[in-house]
């Protein structure tokens, strides 16, 4: 007996300790899933490892591209021809030729759809004027953005050993893209055409399965090389709740989609979004200096949540807003200040930007004058 209890002990000190994060069993070799508001993580697997991330690279051409376009530096119907180094792209294309033209928006849809590398080249160039200052502007925001393991060395993902991110990285990335909701406009297709300038059309059609296999699934981007694997970032949502996934070095292309479904599945059954304040509802008015309008309605840039378990009961909150000086002129969409979330423990449990939501003009001459003489009128 004492024989069997000492062999009973032995094996159990010598059973493999199963971590947390390998209790989904999952074929990717580094995963993770966080919620895309408050960027929690809700699970991982090797989320810091250094690896190729083949054309999920494009996630971070697309920020780049979105960001031109809600600066107002880019249009969707701007044109772009088509350059010789462009239309020489190897790997996934649209076979788009030397001085061809397009708009902004179809090459965008080629590049979210069909992973096109042609089209990316094309916009890269478009921005910047060269690739290599396109990957410049690349790494400038991958470092702004804190994303410690990664370095670009192109804009469309081909193999080269100066270029990886990880799985962690490529979420923080993910989030950021999707602070510009229309992307899901494109990334959400699952077939379309490009029209091209001769008449004739190429078909695009999604890598991404899940967008039309999985209920909620709208993007991002998968990727592959022999290098990087079988490899996708993606997003679902639910009522409020919005999902991020990352699954990189999986064995196939049947093996990503179902460690993505996965882990989807999981984040949905386990955990749920309470929005404590919706960046869609105003936190109240503030003063405007030397505008043409006297006060301004504030909101969130993001809806202020938190994330817990699906038995869990939200609690009370408290915020401490804190707004600087408002002075026109300033662009909609400028942080003007931050707002602390406390729980009823009083922890922060999150510290959001506050913006506002439109252009606020300078005042001139004959808007004092206006305003002076209601002050002169009302009798105040």
């Amino acid at each position: 007996m004492k024989k069997i209890i000492i062999f009973l002990l032995l094996f159990i000190l010598l059973m493999p300790v199963v971590k947390a994060e390998d209790t989904l069993n999952l074929d990717s070799q580094s995963a993770i899933l966080i919620d895309a508001s408050s960027g929690k993580i809700l699970y991982k697997k090797n989320i810091h490892e250094k690896l190729p991330m083949a054309s999920m690279t494009k996630i971070m051409s697309m920020l780049l591209i979105m960001e031109n376009i809600n600066n107002e530096t880019l249009k969707y119907d701007d044109k772009v021809i088509i350059s010789k180094n462009a239309s020489g792209m190897g790997g996934s294309q649209v076979f788009l030729q030397e001085g061809e033209e397009y708009k902004v928006e179809d090459l965008l849809k080629c590049i979210a759809v069909s992973s096109a590398n042609d089209a990316v080249v094309a916009m890269a160039e478009k921005i910047s004027g060269s690739t290599e200052e396109f990957i410049k502007l690349m790494n400038n925001k991958a470092k702004e953005l804190s994303l410690e393991n990664t370095n670009f060395a192109n804009p469309h993902g081909l193999d080269d050993e100066n270029h990886y991110s990880s799985a962690y990285d490529m979420a923080l990335l993910a989030k950021e893209l999707l602070k510009y909701p229309d992307i899901l406009n494109y990334t959400r297709i699952y077939e379309d055409y490009l029209t091209k300038p001769d008449g004739s059309q190429v078909w695009l059609v999604n890598t991404n399965r899940l967008v039309r296999f999985y209920e909620g699934v709208d993007g991002l981007k998968t990727g592959y090389t022999t290098n990087a694997g079988y490899c996708l970032t993606a997003t679902a949502k639910k009522n409020s709740f919005r999902l991020i996934s990352v699954v990189m070095k999986s064995s196939s292309a049947d093996a990503r989609s179902k460690d993505t479904a996965t882990l989807l599945t999981y984040g949905f059954n386990s955990f749920k979004n309470n929005v404590i304040y919706s960046k869609d509802k105003s936190l109240g008015e503030v003063e405007v200096l030397k505008g043409k309008v006297d006060k301004v309605k504030v909101y969130l840039k993001e809806d202020a949540n938190e994330i817990l378990g699906v038995t869990e009961k939200p609690g009370d909150y408290s915020f401490n807003i804190k707004v600087k000086k408002i002075e026109a002129p300033l662009k909609k969409n400028t942080i003007v200040g931050t707002a602390e979330i406390f729980n009823n423990e009083g922890n922060i449990i999150a510290e959001k930007e506050i913006i506002i939501k439109e252009n606020l003009v300078k005042a001139g001459f004959f808007d004092y004058l206006k305003r002076n003489i209601k002050i002169i009128t009302s009798g105040k």
